[in-house]
């Protein structure tokens, strides 16, 4: 009976310190979740004013609706998203007029944005495949104004598929790291890898 006894006490014992074990493990694991929290939630900045940052931003964010809508070879929801990324890109030319420290800079890949932008937009394509031609211009603009504006904390993905345009490859930028292809849609939608982020 005794042994019994302290076979019992041996496992509430063990069975103790294993739930203290899992609890300072859990408080480890909160600690380093909330840190990593803390990192992700830096603000984004670049070196245009927040106000700037934000039209920026804005820009991105139609641009993200674009290529959307070439992953989903949406021909009327790309020039919808054409149009809404060259209003966007007006904004942003407007408020490089008054920034003079970065307009010299900036202005040629805006310059592009806003010209490819209204391009996708007059192209009548149902495959989209013209539409993808311009979106691939209008990629590489974008890119090159992230870099030149040190955008930071974004959490952008630059992201590349070798096989597009015949083998010749093409980037585009995504705002989530799984893949996504807007040069093939469906037909290879898993097709790329990330080359960047910002």
């Amino acid at each position: 009976m005794r042994n019994i006894y302290l076979v019992f006490i041996g496992c509430l014992l063990g069975i103790t310190s294993c739930n203290n074990s899992n609890n300072t493990s859990g408080a480890t694991q909160g600690d380093n979740a909330n840190t990593q929290t803390k990192v992700g939630k830096e603000p984004v900045h670049s070196k245009l004013s927040d106000a700037g940052t934000q039209v920026l931003m804005d820009v991105v964010s139609k641009y993200y609706s674009l290529k959307n809508a070439l992953v989903a070879t949406k021909a009327a929801r790309a020039d919808s998203a054409a149009t809404q990324l060259a209003g966007a890109a007006d904004s942003m030319m407007a408020f490089l007029q008054k920034d003079s420290a970065n307009i010299a800079t900036l202005k040629p890949y805006m310059d592009t944005i806003l010209s490819q932008s209204k391009a996708v937009n007059a192209i009548k394509d149902e495959t989209c495949e013209r539409q993808r031609i311009v979106f691939e211009t209008i990629s590489r603009n974008m890119y090159a104004l992230l870099k030149a504006a040190d955008l930071k904390n974004a959490r952008i993905y630059h992201q590349y598929c070798p096989m597009a345009f015949n083998e010749r490859g093409a980037y585009w930028l995504s705002d989530n790291a799984e893949i996504f292809n807007p040069y093939f849609g469906k037909k290879m939608l898993e097709c790329g890898e990330i080359a960047d982020s910002l």
